[in-house]
């Protein structure tokens, strides 16, 4: 499962962000590339501001600094057995937000346009649920409760500890970009992948965010 396209663009004052096929479109990845069986990752495009401590220009991570946090590397998810590096996610050229290859399923991605987890603002990471070649990295987040820990490490060996608030399942076509993507204050993380039935083209029809905060 691919996770779903934003498309995050600038505007005039601010970022806007258009998540992969999540809300505005449907889908899950490329599926023009991939063959049935269909993958099930999350595809959004939502257009909403970029999270307070947002990185920079999306797409192109910082490198670590006085006053820039070192980019996540890992994530783990002990009550259901998730450990995965995290590869950095850009833009594609359509504006829409990478999704980590299908042959890559069993690793998450960080989009770098989101904040860099531990840091104000809402950090994004994506996982596909299932590709063509099987389970993927997020296909048992559904059993995730709140109350779970998810541990997001850096690049310079720092764990972060997020407390699970809270999960929803939403259709795409409804995807709530501005809670996902939204500024805030609190010290976030959002972790999205697809869910539900398949759509008569094969795409799943849902989408699976999970929210934390920083414990």
């Amino acid at each position: 499962m691919s996770p779903a396209h934003h498309t995050p663009r600038r505007s005039a004052a601010l970022t806007t962000l258009v998540c992969l096929t999540l809300a505005l479109v449907t889908g899950c990845t490329s599926h023009a590339a991939e063959p049935p069986p269909p993958s099930r990752s999350p595809t959004h495009s939502p257009t909403a501001p970029a999270s307070a401590g947002s990185p920079g220009s999306p797409g192109s991570p910082g490198s670590p600094g006085a006053d820039q946090p070192a980019a996540p590397t890992q994530v783990a998810i002990p009550s259901i057995g998730v450990t995965s590096s995290l590869m950095p996610l850009g833009l594609n050229a359509d504006g829409t937000v990478e999704v980590p290859p299908a042959e890559q399923g069993m690793t998450a991605g960080w989009y770098t346009g989101s904040a860099i987890p531990g840091d104000r603002g809402a950090a994004v990471l994506i996982g596909h649920n299932d590709t063509r070649f099987g389970r993927a990295v997020f296909h048992d987040l559904k059993k995730i409760r709140k109350g779970a820990d998810i541990v997001v490490r850096n690049e310079q060996g720092q764990a972060t500890h997020f407390t699970v608030t809270g999960t929803e399942s939403v259709s795409k076509k409804a995807f709530p970009t501005k809670r996902v993507y939204g500024r805030t204050d609190d010290r976030a993380l959002r972790l999205i992948t697809c869910d539900g039935a398949f759509d008569a083209q094969g795409h799943p029809v849902d989408n699976l965010i999970v929210y934390a905060t920083v414990r």
